[in-house]
Formats: structure tokens, C-alpha cells, sequence
């Protein structure tokens, strides 16, 4: 389905990121691992889509930083000559009470979630434009809609995203190019793993299907709007929750 296709997945090393990277390859596209971080699990995600017969390939820099994001986006129109799917999924979370939290984790939260998405959209909506076609993907989540208590850095943004996807959407859908954000509930990752059983049962208790959603739900998602079957769809929030915001 997405055969020919040269797809770019930030924060591709782990969770999320990782799943979607394996299941665009697996649908034939060529994926660009990007991580900042260790790159012994990049290498592991590159490893087991090449063992399935896909292509992969790593890019490491930090989406936070403007010039590092032009470099690589220009590397990899360099390398490929073209770009057809970014998925926009760096995120880290530094949780607290608004009261308590500090500027620093304010800021980091923001700029790598928030301002990483823009510098990647910025500059790979270039080559898009020129394409004539694109599908751009923003991983928001559910705490963007509903607002989460200690998470105040984390719900401004992905609530930004929200806001980010419907402008890209609305600027781009004349030359070909679709945007549209996932927000996903409580998914079960590295993330999720570290909560404390109290924080888990409230949670669960928010969700009518009853169960924790995997990465695999929402890479299947990423999918889906990555393909040519949602031609159709722009500027939309796909929840991925278990009917946990309706």
C-alpha cells in the first residue's frame, strides 16, 4: 500500500514511534528512524524491519533544535529525493503540579512536543510542496483534549499540536498535502509502565472498553492516514482511547 514511499518517524527508538516505524515498512515504505537519544534501540528497530525484508534507515538529531532539523531534512531529500510521510512522535514528559513545576520543565516539554513538530513540518513541507502530495501525521494526545492534573507542560502541548495540525491542515490541503493528528488514551509503553498502580485503576476506570490500548492500536491508526485510502481526510483528531474522551 505505501510501496515507493519514503516516510520520516521522530522519536522512532521506542513505544509508539518504534511501532508506527515497523508497521509503515511493513506496508512497504521506506522509514527513517529519527531518535536524539541511545542509539542502540534505534539500531534494534532498524534491525527487526530489515529482518522482515523492509528498508530502514537511522537519522539522529534532536527535533527541538531549528538548524538540526533543516540539516537532516536536507540530508534526507539529498539521500531519497523525497519525503511522502512524516509522523511527527518525539515527545517526553517532565509531570508536576503547575505550582510546583519548574521553567526548565515547562520549556523542555514544550519545545521538544511542541516547537519539534513545527521545525519538522516546516521544512518537509518544502519538498511536499514541491511533490504536489504529502501526509503528515501529529501524535497529540488524549490529555491535549481533556486537560490531566500534573501534566500542565504535557497538556499545553499536545493541545498545541491540535492546533498546529488544524492550521498546517487548512494551509497545505490546496497542493495535495493532508494533516491530521492521533490522540491516543492510556497505551501500554515505557511511559505508561513507570505509573503507580493508584494512577493505572483511576485511569482504567475512565475507559469504557476496559483495557489499556497497546502501540499497536495507534501505529495501525498512523497507518491508515498515511494511506491512500484517507485521500479524504484533513485537519481531524483520530482518538485512539478506548472511548475515553468522546
Amino acid at each position: 500500500m505505501l510501496k515507493g514511499k519514503v516516510a520520516l518517524v521522530t522519536g522512532a527508538s521506542r513505544g509508539i514511534g518504534r511501532e508506527i516505524a515497523k508497521k509503515l515498512a511493513s506496508q512497504g515504505a521506506a522509514v527513517i528512524i529519527n531518535f536524539s537519544g541511545s542509539k542502540e534501540k534505534a539500531c534494534e528497530v532498524k534491525q527487526e524491519i530489515e529482518d522482515s525484508g523492509g528498508a530502514a534507515a537511522l537519522y539522529q538529531w534532536d527535533v527541538s533544535d531549528y538548524a538540526a532539523c533543516e540539516a537532516g531534512m536536507k540530508n534526507i531529500i539529498r539521500e531519497y529525493g523525497r519525503l511522502d510521510i512524516l509522523v511527527n512522535n518525539a515527545g517526553i514528559t517532565r509531570d508536576g503540579l503547575l505550582m510546583k513545576m519548574t521553567e526548565e520543565d515547562f520549556d523542555r516539554v514544550i519545545r521538544i512536543n511542541l516547537k519539534g513538530a513545527f521545525n519538522t513540518i516546516r521544512f518537509a513541507s518544502r519538498q511536499m510542496l514541491r511533490q504536489r502530495s504529502g501526509r503528515i501525521i501529529n501524535i497529540s494526545s488524549v490529555t491535549g483534549v481533556a486537560g490531566n492534573a500534573g501534566q500542565a507542560n504535557y497538556a499545553a502541548a499536545k493541545a498545541g499540536l491540535i492546533g498546529l495540525t488544524k492550521t498546517a491542515a487548512k494551509e497545505l490541503a490546496s497542493r495535495g498535502i493532508t494533516v491530521n493528528a492521533i490522540a491516543p488514551g492510556f497505551i501500554e509503553t515505557d511511559m505508561t509502565a513507570g505509573l503507580s498502580d493508584k494512577v493505572k485503576e483511576g485511569a482504567m476506570a475512565q475507559i469504557p472498553l476496559g483495557v489499556f490500548g497497546k502501540a499497536e492500536d495507534v501505529a495501525a491508526a498512523a497507518a491508515f492516514l498515511a494511506s491512500p485510502d484517507a485521500r479524504y481526510i484533513t485537519g481531524q483528531v483520530l482518538h485512539v482511547d478506548g472511548g475515553m474522551v468522546m
